[in-house]
């Protein structure tokens, strides 16, 4: 896939015990399986229902009532990932006794799976669209080509701390290659995942390893890149980071892959996640009573849970040079069939980047401006950090430069990850409201732009402000 023809593409599993699948109860008993579903293509859905081993067991019997698979189970927050090749699939879970448990069903994508089917049931108690990722080669990189790191004081940062071992955290991105020698001494392989089958956790050893894309790799590098006098330094240098893979070979995350990745972090005590993507096939998910507006529920459910886990999301603001404060038009979803344009509005959320708790982050230039790219929103956007050619790790032990809020997103969870270090009892509300009121207030332009609303303290360019790892690291 090409990045630079798909702006802002890239901007787990799941814990291992499986659980049989529970046999028909005598309540079940009014909904007999359909003789013979009429045949339609293989397709991903998410089911919600209320959140409890009860409600969903009834859920997965409808899917099953229903023809489907069931592929994932999410009982503390009441979602269900199924498969299913029946076309009347949507309206099949509803009907019988247990279709009384659905609360909203809908396929998580407009063409249809592409990973093949799934077997078994992955349950526990418990690009996307990619960044613009040109690459350019730097033969003998150094940190002071480090700009970026100038500019939110991490350089000045470690010299107090480059972050703590205790904490992990998620590149939930397309790969990230362990062997680099930059990244190498800080990997954990133990807790790394690849969720791209059907949003089906998979631990196979290297499974975490990029295929196609650079962008996870280089994601990685920012975030913590080692000091072991070996090419660049990491905002958090000091700290562990697993590979959470939620992007396809084709180059899409879709709401399965994000879901299993942001669950996986969690379950595996990851204190910061990096989201530098957005999820596909819609640009934009929309809070209606159809497909949409179910994934929007059952993708906000997951990074809620997350979140009461101890798990802060920090997510990419997107490349298109749009105001996510005034929402009008959407040309380029669906993106993995037939694109059409649409009016929508502000219930049409970009996700995870506009999930309530998850910190949304824009990018800047050297000059400390507005990055062309960059979406921007007064009340959308938290803080603001470098991501115009930013220079960072490559698959191979490479190095190259990259430009994208994928490449702000990543500054901000480095400076996460060193607030964890330095106040390891904080969850991420106090990471929150820390990372928002240690920005460096930054103004509109002095030139007038009237697309920056607000005011120096707050605003819809930069949001709190350009983010500042020195803060983070004081007592």
């Amino acid at each position: 896939m090409s990045r630079t023809s798909r702006s802002r593409r890239l901007s787990a599993g799941l814990a291992a015990a499986t659980l049989a699948l529970t046999s028909l109860s005598a309540a079940t008993a009014y909904a007999a399986p359909l003789d013979d579903p009429t045949p339609g293509p293989l397709m991903n859905y998410v089911i919600n229902t209320k959140a409890s081993p009860g409600h969903v067991r009834k859920v997965e019997d409808a899917v099953k009532q229903a023809g489907g698979t069931v592929l994932s189970s999410y009982r503390e927050f009441g979602v269900v990932v199924a498969q299913s090749t029946n076309a009347n699939f949507k309206v099949d879970v509803r009907a019988g006794h247990n279709g009384r448990e659905v609360q909203s069903v809908g396929a998580t994508r407009t063409a249809a799976v592409s990973e093949g089917a799934a077997s078994g049931l992955s349950s526990v108690d418990s690009v996307g669209s990619v960044d613009e990722t040109t690459a350019t080669p730097v033969l003998d990189p150094r940190e002071g080509e480090q700009w970026d790191m100038v500019q939110i004081k991490a350089d000045q940062a470690h010299t107090v701390t480059d972050g703590s071992r205790r904490v992990l955290v998620g590149i939930n991105d397309s790969g990230v290659d362990d062997t680099h020698p930059d990244l190498a001494p800080n990997f954990d392989a133990r807790d790394s995942v690849s969720c791209v089958k059907n949003g089906v956790p998979d631990q196979t050893p290297g499974i975490w390893r990029p295929t196609t894309s650079p962008h996870g790799t280089h994601v990685a590098g920012t975030v913590a890149a080692a000091r072991n006098g070996v090419g660049i330094v990491g905002v958090a240098p000091g700290v562990r980071i697993a590979s959470v893979k939620v992007v396809n070979d084709d180059g899409f995350i879709y709401p399965e892959y994000s879901i299993c990745g942001i669950v996986w972090a969690a379950e595996h005590h990851m204190d910061v996640t990096n989201h530098s993507y957005f999820i596909d096939p819609f640009q934009f998910w929309c809070k209606d009573n159809g497909d949409q507006g179910a994934v929007q529920e059952a993708v906000r459910r997951a990074y809620a849970w997350a979140a009461d886990q101890g798990t802060l999301s920090v997510a990419a603001a997107g490349n298109s040079n749009y105001d996510l404060a005034h929402k009008t038009t959407d040309t380029t979803s669906p993106n993995d069939s037939t694109p059409v344009s649409r009016t929508i509005d502000n219930n049409c959320l970009d996700m995870p980047t506009e999930l309530p708790g998850v910190i949304t982050v824009a990018s800047t230039t050297q000059a400390r401006v507005k990055s062309s790219f960059s979406n921007f929103g007064l009340n959308k956007i938290d803080v603001a950090a470098p991501g115009s050619s930013i220079l960072s790790t490559l698959p191979g032990g490479g190095y190259g430069l990259m430009s994208g809020t994928s490449m702000a997103s990543p500054h901000v969870t480095g400076i996460a990850a060193l607030l964890k270090s330095t106040h390891p009892w904080w969850g991420p509300r106090d990471l929150e409201r820390a990372l928002q009121r240690e920005a460096d207030d930054t103004a509109c332009p002095a030139t007038p732009d009237a697309r920056c609303t607000g005011t120096t303290a707050n605003n819809a360019f930069y949001g709190e402000g350009i983010a500042d790892a020195l803060d983070a690291v004081h007592p």
